[in-house]
């Protein structure tokens, strides 16, 4: 579980997404959270994922592959 919440928390980031911020202002609830926590820890991409983190540039959309690129860009608009 903690890989998928650093994994999680890293691909918002690039993506532009302070998740913490979006609970806050409660465009995100901690049951979506955990869902989105659970689907990068269940990912088979980690390596894709991490070698995707390490050269990707901020505000850019999470891969093609990423379980989570439709919640985040959802909240990105935000």
């Amino acid at each position: 579980m903690e890989r998928g919440y650093w994994m999680t928390q890293g691909m918002a980031r690039v993506a532009g997404v302070n998740l913490t911020q979006a609970l806050l202002d409660g465009w995100l609830d901690r049951a979506e959270l955990e869902t989105m926590v659970g689907r990068c820890g269940a990912c088979r991409r980690c390596e894709a994922c991490t070698a995707w983190l390490a050269r990707a540039v901020p505000t850019v959309a999470p891969p093609e592959f990423c379980g989570n690129r439709g919640g985040l860009e959802r909240l990105r608009g935000q």
